[in-house]
């Protein structure tokens, strides 16, 4: 059966990387192939793992894997006040910044695709906007007892459940349960909103955070990956 999609024009990253970028969206109603004469230079496609028959239209096409993707799910439950975490101030935005662009600098907004730098620049932002409230409802920061930076997460209320956007843990922090406590943290801000699950989504080259969520009592819901096909 041929794979049909609609296509979704992505303009605020087109504004944001100066990229000419749509997203396909499976389930539409045109044809790839004639999807595909559409004057964009940048295709980006996310295919749930079990839709094998896209996968290899996909490629045929002459789509690239970008990465893998898994849905996670943690039920709220019991939750309390974490030791040292506290809510991002806008003082913080430039550390936070530093730090989420050298987290986040093997993103799928990589080289080739995107410029050497978008990927931790595109980062940057989102969690500058979290912290002033904006896409994400809030910025959490893990600090030490001298108030240095350890980590971050951000967090919005989505349909009655809260997904975390991001969440790392600075280099010279890690192995030392930081990761932890801003996962609780973030719960703590859900339960107080009685909202009843914790939704995430993470890169499966990313072990560190499958293994936190995981380890954490998530459920994993789905698979995916993200296909790219550039026009020269």
């Amino acid at each position: 059966m041929p794979v049909r999609v609609n296509i979704n024009p992505l303009h605020w990253e087109n504004d944001f990387f100066g990229q000419n970028s749509a997203r396909l969206e499976l389930e539409g109603d045109l044809p790839l192939s004639e999807a595909l004469t559409q004057p964009y230079t940048l295709w980006q496609v996310k295919v749930p793992a079990d839709r094998v028959e896209a996968l290899d239209a996909l490629s045929e096409q002459g789509f690239q894997l970008v990465e893998g993707e898994a849905d996670l799910t943690i039920a709220i439950k019991n939750t309390e006040r974490q030791p040292g975490v506290r809510i991002a101030r806008e003082a913080q935005i430039p550390a936070l910044r530093d730090a989420a662009a050298q987290a986040f600098s093997q993103s799928r907004f990589r080289a080739p695709w995107f410029e050497p730098a978008d990927s931790g620049r595109f980062y940057a932002q989102w969690i500058e906007n979290a912290v002033r409230g904006t896409f994400d409802h809030q910025c959490l920061v893990a600090c030490d007892e001298q108030g240095a930076l350890q980590g971050f997460v951000s967090m919005r209320e989505v349909d009655g459940d809260m997904r975390i956007g991001l969440l790392a843990v600075l280099p010279g922090a890690q192995g030392c349960g930081v990761g932890q406590r801003l996962l609780l943290a973030a719960a703590d801000w859900g339960r107080v909103r009685q909202l009843a699950h914790l939704r995430v989504a993470t890169q499966l080259s990313n072990l560190t955070a499958m293994r936190l969520y995981l380890r954490s009592g998530a459920r994993l819901e789905s698979t995916a990956y993200w296909f790219y096909r550039k026009v020269p």
